[in-house]
């Protein structure tokens, strides 16, 4: 698959791998994201790239060893006793400045705890006379050799990088799709580029679906669980709370009936998810996050969500090699799942959108309570930058709308909210194709919300 986006990245990273001085550079990020692939991208044939593994110390080092002695001849016909050995004969040889990445970093740290202090002394020390870089998969173990207060390597880094997913636009690139099956692939791949590789070897999205994750030899279908091996010490708690979340749980409440226990046990590991963005904590539109009690938690990547949705609750049935009747339930359920998908593009697409010559704040959605007999919701909630007007949105992913109505609802809707002050009420409708009937409302298409968040 071609290479895609990470344009800032490798702008960043050439520039300062260019620098006058020898820099030190962390990146990290979950993994399948092509942490590894950028890199590759910015080193040159002078420089160093070693994939770490879970081996013992002196057989790593001997491993480094081997390939620093592809750019530096003969450099592992010494034996090196330990880390600092091998790095200060590296610097002692280097005669002009080169990259020495050492990816999966977390797994050296495992067998050589004293690694981290080592390169703090030798970065402190200014005398490193070539580049650095760290790079890793568990998110906690790299937060927590970065960006802890008290780790050896905190405020150590010239340059941190945190490689998120990808945009829904450059799916639609490589696809070569038009924007409804774009958004529907994107529902079940989301942003991670490994996944969309994955996705092109099948001819097409029912097809990669059957193979990838719903059969036991799928590439995709232990997935979730090497994910949270990468950060998780409990692998079967966090398991858990994804099926329990992913099946329709998504108040603290309802989460600690389904598992029974107290809500107060599952504080933590919630938050923890929520650290590792394996899940979001949503709450209604203009609520203060600290005080609100309307917390709703959500599965925050497509991927993970999809198979929480569907695999889990159907593995029985994959283990006996059934996914294609597996695939038969999901069909008439599929397009309420994307249906979710669709309204965060369309709030994502509204935070710091222009629409109609105005610019929104950061959108959300909102529920609650309008009175003692009337609940009401809200798919997109935004206010202007001046604050003179207010965005409310319909998300349908259904055909034949009638565009009239809809318009009418939301603007009564609108008037009853709590926060409604007497700003300029701006209807939009976020449709999965043209309306039957028309209105004066706005009207948003898939390919709109996919050029808005490119």
């Amino acid at each position: 698959m071609e290479f895609v986006d990470r344009k800032e990245e490798q702008k960043r990273l050439l520039k300062i791998l260019g620098g006058e001085k020898a820099s030190f550079i962390v990146i990290y990020g979950r993994r399948r994201l092509g942490k590894s692939t950028l890199i590759k991208k910015v080193l040159t044939a002078k420089d160093v790239y070693y994939m770490a593994d879970q081996t013992e110390r002196t057989h790593q080092i001997g491993l480094l060893s081997k390939e620093i002695s592809m750019v530096l001849a003969d450099f592992d016909k010494v034996v090196y006793p330990d880390w600092e050995a091998l790095f200060m004969a590296l610097n002692y040889r280097v005669q002009e400045r080169f990259t020495l990445c050492l990816d999966e970093f977390p797994y050296l740290v495992k067998s050589s705890p004293e690694l981290p202090a080592l390169l703090q002394k030798l970065i402190d020390s200014h005398s490193l006379k070539y580049n650095l870089i760290i790079c890793g998969s568990s998110q906690q173990l790299m937060q927590g050799l970065i960006l802890d207060g008290s780790a050896p390597l905190y405020g150590r880094a010239d340059q941190i990088l945190k490689l998120s997913p990808l945009h829904i636009k450059y799916l639609q690139e490589i696809l070569h799709s038009d924007a409804v099956n774009t958004i529907e692939e994107y529902a079940v791949w989301g942003g991670v580029p490994r996944y969309w590789e994955l996705r092109l070897q099948e001819d097409s999205l029912q097809d990669s679906i059957a193979y990838t994750i719903l059969n036991p030899l799928g590439t995709l279908y232990e997935e979730p669980i090497r994910l949270f091996m990468d950060d998780m010490r409990d692998v079967v708690q966090a398991s858990t709370l994804l099926s329990v979340i992913g099946s329709g749980a998504n108040r603290l409440s309802e989460i600690a009936g389904r598992l029974e226990k107290p809500a107060t046990h599952l504080s933590g590991p919630l938050e923890k998810l929520r650290q590792l963005d394996f899940i979001e904590r949503e709450i209604p539109f203009g609520e203060n996050v600290k005080n609100s009690k309307k917390s709703l938690y959500k599965v925050s990547d497509p991927f993970m969500d999809f198979y929480f949705h569907f695999v889990v609750p159907n593995r029985s049935l994959i283990e006996l090699r059934r996914e294609s009747l597996v695939m038969d339930m999901i069909r008439p359920q599929f397009s309420r799942y994307v249906s979710a998908w669709w309204e965060k593009l369309c709030r994502q697409a509204t935070s710091g959108g222009t629409i109609r010559g105005d610019i929104y704040n950061l959108a959300g959605r909102w529920w609650g309570n309008v009175s003692r007999e009337e609940a009401i919701e809200l798919d997109v909630v935004a206010e202007s930058l001046d604050g003179n007007k207010l965005l409310v949105g319909e998300c349908k992913w259904t055909e034949g709308e009638d565009a009239g109505r809809l318009s009418y609802e939301l603007m009564e809707k609108a008037r009853k909210l709590p926060f409604f002050r007497g700003q300029e009420i701006v209807p939009v409708l976020f449709l999965k194709r043209e309306p039957v009937y028309s209105s004066d409302a706005i009207i948003i298409l898939p390919q709109q919300i996919i050029d808005m968040i490119g």
